[in-house]
């Protein structure tokens, strides 16, 4: 009996679904920033871009659906090792992170409309407070009208992107690309790589991964060879027209980049691309959408965060859960799109490591898996260098300067050859001391 495969119906539905989880906040003003800044040198610098904010997430979710959850993907290292690991990544996509830069992006993309004598601080907190407030309660109930801003404010996303960037693209800057800031100017797509750890959805993908398989298991798609081959052609899809996307917004960053070098986020750039071209209506357009969208995600955000948290500690309800996420994100948008940004780069640059060589592993897993001691050494010494690496750029700058003499830390891989190394180790170790044995 032949194996059964999606029809291009499925596959298609498959993979919007797909693009529809990924596609948040972040999405969007991340490729901006990096045209903007990288100039003249945005082609290598968007390669780096697209592996980290599009390779990695599709091979995480394959990587996932191999392995059935993250749980069941991080537990091979080790249960204890697992439930830390996990808790971390729903951390970090939810109220440390991703949660709060919802509402700190739509307050930017409204800022420009506010009028001029209001006090920014004080609007901040009252916006955030009410977004919040309604983000929570929608949660609680979202119903149908979580599912029309999603399919509302999805396709209007589209068309306002295809038109900002098509103005970008026909009616360019008359002062030109500038050439790269010092940040792309030596090793530009490493610094795209390392810029597309924000977007977050590698480790978004690990969560995401058991969504996309059971849906296409209940299409009728069962056996592994098939789950992959369709998971991986969703992931295509979707990585596509991310890709897309992505370009075009880099190509708006990369327009402004002579004439406003000095702008800091990507919301401040979209603004400014669609004041420019398209005057006040481009910035209440811009503004409403960037509100329902980012509400949307944020909605999402706290109901799945709340639904694990609540599954891991059923003593606290879920109410409760969400209640919590829903005012400590709060609190941490109040401090600007800029700063939570800034806070992002130490907290990923310690977990991403760690997710990518999980990711690679699980890949090979039929491989590492005759070598069960490979998991907790490659996990555990690349989990050692990149906390303790990020531990100490953000607090302690400039101790333990032998951490720099690492190789390929000036390009902030310090723990790729210590991976390499652990590895081969954990071969060694395999065969010397199976599994069941003394170690």
């Amino acid at each position: 009996m032949a194996a059964k495969t999606l029809s291009p119906k499925q596959s298609l539905f498959v993979g919007v679904t797909l693009f529809s989880m990924f596609f948040g906040a972040g999405n969007l003003i991340l490729p901006p920033l990096v045209g903007l800044q990288a100039g003249a040198r945005g082609i290598p610098a968007m390669v780096g871009f697209l592996i980290t904010g599009i390779g990695l997430p599709v091979l995480g979710i394959v990587a996932v659906a191999l392995a059935g959850t993250i749980r069941d993907l991080a537990s091979r290292v080790h249960p204890v090792f697992a439930h830390i690991f996990v808790a971390a990544v729903y951390l970090a996509i939810g109220p440390c992170l991703a949660i709060p830069r919802t509402s700190s992006t739509s307050f930017e993309m409204l800022q420009p409309l506010l009028p001029q004598h209001l006090p920014l601080e004080a609007v901040r907190l009252a916006f955030s407070v009410l977004f919040f407030v309604a983000a929570y309660l929608l949660a609680m109930h979202p119903g149908r009208l979580t599912r029309l801003l999603g399919h509302v404010t999805g396709p209007a996303l589209i068309v306002l992107i295809v038109a900002v960037v098509g103005a970008a693209i026909f009616n360019p800057d008359p002062a030109g690309v500038a050439a790269a800031q010092e940040s792309y100017s030596s090793a530009p797509a490493m610094q795209g790589f390392l810029v597309g750890y924000q977007t977050m959805d590698l480790l978004a993908s690990l969560t995401f991964g058991i969504v996309i398989a059971t849906n296409i298991r209940e299409l009728g798609v069962t056996d592994d060879a098939g789950l992959t081959r369709e998971v991986s052609r969703a992931g295509l899809f979707a990585g596509v027209l991310m890709a897309l996307i992505y370009c075009g917004l880099a190509v708006v960053g990369a327009n402004l980049s002579a004439a406003m070098p000095d702008l800091t986020n990507g919301a401040a750039i979209l603004t400014a691309s669609a004041s420019l071209h398209f005057g006040v209506v481009g910035l209440v357009v811009v503004a409403a959408i960037f509100l329902l969208a980012c509400l949307n995600v944020c909605i999402g955000l706290i109901s799945c965060c709340g639904t694990y948290f609540a599954d891991e500690f059923p003593r606290v309800p879920y109410r409760v859960w969400a209640a919590g996420f829903a005012m400590f994100s709060c609190a941490v948008s109040n401090l600007g799109l800029d700063a939570i940004l800034a806070f992002s780069v130490p907290l990923l640059n310690a977990l991403y490591p760690v997710a990518i060589v999980l990711v690679v592993m699980g890949m090979l897993h039929k491989v590492c898996d005759r070598y069960p001691r490979m998991w907790q050494w490659v996990v555990g010494l690349t989990a050692t260098v990149s906390v303790v690496v990020s531990a100490r750029d953000a607090f302690f700058p400039g101790a333990l300067p032998m951490l720099d003499v690492l190789p390929l830390a000036s390009f902030d891989l310090e723990w790729l050859l210590p991976a390499l190394a652990a590895a081969v180790i954990g071969v060694v170790h395999s065969r010397l001391r199976p599994v069941g044995t003394a170690a």
